[in-house]
């Protein structure tokens, strides 16, 4: 069973004018973007600058968000990180906090993916656990032939490739999101369950009208995709400060 299905947010993480986490801030952020059609809130993951939080912001952003969130909207943890060690500790932490599902991105180099989510997985029973393959943050990545054989749920694919969103799409019985939003008018209608997305968090309308096929909406989309491919995070923050007032700053 997916974990959910259409178009979910990659939620940034607010600071105040002093650079410090405003969990009340982004839990709202999340709230609006759930009635706006958000299908699903992943909070800290990389777009939410999850390598710059401490254990304690990171709980306290996980919470606020599910505490905003009607139950029917599942809250996503990013845990990857670059020790199963300390995948395992972020994973437990995020179950604490309230998280309804985790999303980890394999150490670098790590030759031994099944008994990492296999560890991830057993840090929280219950919980679904995605893989994440972000190849710029955690090399190589995940290779499509191995994602069968993962205790996992379904892949979150940020590498922006068609050929290979078409594989999984083909040929993995797992969920599949796509990360890119480039891809969205491809992913959609093609049958991928669903995708997480940093600019959902600016234009999540668009968002949703370009995985259900629309092509306008897709090219709509493309300046604040390549803008925010570009900048990052700081210009992400930057479009949301001039839509709705937000603090621009961030730790990256």
């Amino acid at each position: 069973m997916d974990m959910f299905t259409g178009v979910g947010v990659a939620l940034v993480t607010l600071l105040d004018d002093a650079g410090d986490v405003d969990a009340a801030a982004t839990g709202a952020l999340a709230a609006e973007l759930a009635d706006r059609g958000m299908q699903a809130v992943l909070a800290c993951g990389t777009t939410g600058e999850a390598g710059t939080l401490t254990d304690a912001e990171r709980v306290a952003v996980i919470s606020a968000v599910r505490d905003v969130l009607p139950s029917q909207i599942p809250v996503l943890a990013g845990t990857g990180a670059t020790t199963a060690t300390r995948a395992v500790e972020l994973t437990a932490a995020a179950a604490q906090a309230g998280a309804d599902a985790v999303l980890a991105w394999p150490p670098p180099g790590s030759e031994d993916l099944p008994g990492y989510f296999a560890a991830v997985a057993g840090a929280a029973p219950g919980l679904p656990v995605l893989g994440y393959h972000i190849p710029w943050v955690s090399s190589p990545g995940i290779p499509v032939s191995a994602l069968a054989d993962l205790p996992i749920a379904g892949l979150k694919d940020s590498a922006g490739e068609p050929d290979r969103l078409l594989a999984e799409i083909a040929h993995y019985p797992g969920s599949t999101y796509v990360g890119s939003s480039a891809l969205l008018a491809l992913a959609g209608p093609l049958g991928g369950t669903g995708a997480i997305l940093a600019i959902a968090n600016a234009e999540p309308e668009l968002c949703v009208a370009a995985f259900g096929g629309d092509a306008q909406a897709q090219h709509k989309l493309i300046d604040l995709h390549l803008a925010v491919r570009e900048g990052g995070v700081p210009a992400l923050k930057r479009v949301l400060a001039e839509q709705r007032g937000t603090v621009a700053l961030s730790r990256v």
